[in-house]
């Protein structure tokens, strides 16, 4: 059996009886929606998804100051009245 993510969950024919209930029994928290009693995918609120793509761009901006700061040696250095 595949784990699930979420506190709550529906199956595709509940999601399509009565979404606007789904969610607000949900109460903020994300939703699984099963197949056939497998997930297929999770119902997140906005400001959740919106989160999760900031953390997302944090990671990714976190690899890059990493690799730039294995390239410190290499820099130039440069005075502030030099630019």
């Amino acid at each position: 059996m595949e784990p699930i993510y979420a506190k709550f969950s529906a199956s595709i024919s509940e999601l399509k009886k009565n979404p606007s209930s789904l969610i607000q029994e949900a109460d903020g928290c994300a939703i699984t929606i099963l197949n056939h009693n497998k997930p297929t995918a999770y119902l997140v609120p906005a400001a959740t998804y919106e989160a999760l793509l900031d953390r997302i761009e944090d990671h990714e901006l976190g690899k890059i100051v990493l690799e730039r700061q294995s390239e410190k040696g290499s820099a130039l250095e440069v005075s502030l009245d030099a630019l």
